[in-house]
């Protein structure tokens, strides 16, 4: 353990909804001995929670408290070098998030956080792996339901199926969660980013290395009936395709060719084309600046559903892997997917840099590559259900 630094974990931002819920779960969760502290920008919300926290784990009184501005450069900088782990629920990222990936970069502080944003994610890159690789930081993005539950999902069914064969692995996520303002506020900003995506995109190209030995896609599939499932199957363009891509491409166990999709999967036709509607008219919406307000005010970030809400709240992604003549069917799958098992999967990504014997990587680096044998058990003692359904 690195005692020349003061904490092993620092939660920036915790006084937001998923912040406080983070919090919430490391005051229940965190190792004995373990030196963790709350940063935000408001002093005073930061004395509130840890009041709250007390009341769970009555050592949280003493928790320190770290003050930092997401633009005020020096202070992220000794942010990120008072810590072993830093994670950072603060977004919309490509608004406020730049700043620390840059500080723990330069500190060789390893960075967690929970964006789902493709433009942020690329951006990153470009600007920050080749120096996180020096320094030895781990940028581990998307540590959230965006995406560990694609990410590592995917990495769990790979490893049922035959060794250097071409593979192929569908995703297909059911839920009955709502949203907060901060998660529509993040989609909405990088709804409306189109051109800077694609443009961030393209500048990740041409730095990434070529491999011509190995292939790894994650393309966006058609709508259609899955017959593996009993459901339609609608493609979700999110970030996770993306993501099991590059652990795809960075690890040779995903075999010579490897290809994931990711679905939303429907029961019934008619609220698959009204689902299908909803996220064009969303797209359409998120174009038009006083539309896209209008969206944004009717949810204030911050604000989220209720512990009631949350309760009721849950998730199942099942994937069918098939390769080299084998077919297996295996779903992960948990509570709130949002709020409740976000906060989970951010606290034990947070832990599992900081304590568990790891792959020697450093750079941007996913979920699968960076910890996934270590943070899997992880998420199953904390409740996530990852299983085998069926071989075939």
């Amino acid at each position: 353990m690195d005692q020349e630094r003061n904490y092993d974990v620092v939660l920036y931002g915790a006084t937001g909804f998923v912040g406080t819920l983070t919090a919430e779960y490391l005051a229940a969760h965190a190792p004995a001995g373990c030196r963790w502290a709350l940063a935000g920008r408001n002093r005073a919300k930061l004395e509130l929670l840890r009041e709250r926290l007390a009341a769970i784990d009555p050592a949280c009184a003493d928790l320190a408290l770290l003050t930092a501005d997401a633009d005020d450069t020096d202070a992220l900088r000794e942010l990120a070098a008072s810590t072993r782990v830093l994670a950072t629920t603060v977004g919309p990222y490509v608004w406020y998030g730049a700043g620390l990936v840059a500080a723990c970069a330069e500190s060789g502080t390893d960075y967690v956080d929970l964006t789902g944003e493709p433009e942020f994610v690329d951006r990153m890159y470009v600007e920050h792996d080749a120096r996180a690789r020096e320094t030895g930081a781990r940028l581990v993005h998307a540590c959230g339901f965006d995406s560990i539950p694609a990410d590592l999902g995917a990495y769990f069914t790979v490893g049922r199926l035959p060794t250097g064969v071409p593979l192929r692995v569908d995703g297909f996520l059911r839920s009955n969660a709502v949203f907060s303002g901060g998660t529509l506020t993040s989609a909405l900003t990088a709804l409306s980013r189109g051109p800077q995506t694609l443009a961030a995109a393209r500048a990740r190209r041409l730095h990434e290395p070529r491999r011509f030995e190995r292939r790894a896609r994650g393309p966006v599939g058609a709508p259609r009936y899955s017959r593996e499932t009993g459901t339609w199957a609608l493609p979700l363009p999110t970030l996770d395709p993306a993501i099991v891509a590059r652990s795809a491409a960075a690890l040779e166990r995903y075999g010579p060719d490897f290809r994931y999709r990711h679905y939303a999967s429907v029961r019934h036709l008619p609220v698959a084309v009204g689902g299908t509607a909803a996220i064009g008219a969303t797209v359409a919406l998120a174009q038009v600046p006083p539309a896209r307000r209008w969206l944004m005010n009717r949810w204030e970030p911050g604000r989220g559903p209720d512990a009631e809400r949350r309760a009721r709240s849950w998730f199942t992604v099942r994937f069918v892997g098939e390769g080299g003549g084998r077919r297996v069917f295996t779903e992960v799958s948990g509570g709130d997917p949002g709020y409740g098992e976000t906060a989970k999967m951010l606290a034990e990504s947070a832990l599992c840099l900081a304590y568990d014997a790891l792959p020697d990587a450093a750079g941007q680096l996913t979920t699968a590559v960076a910890m996934g044998d270590a943070l899997i058990p992880r998420l199953q003692k904390a409740g996530i259900t990852f299983r085998v359904a069926d071989t075939r």
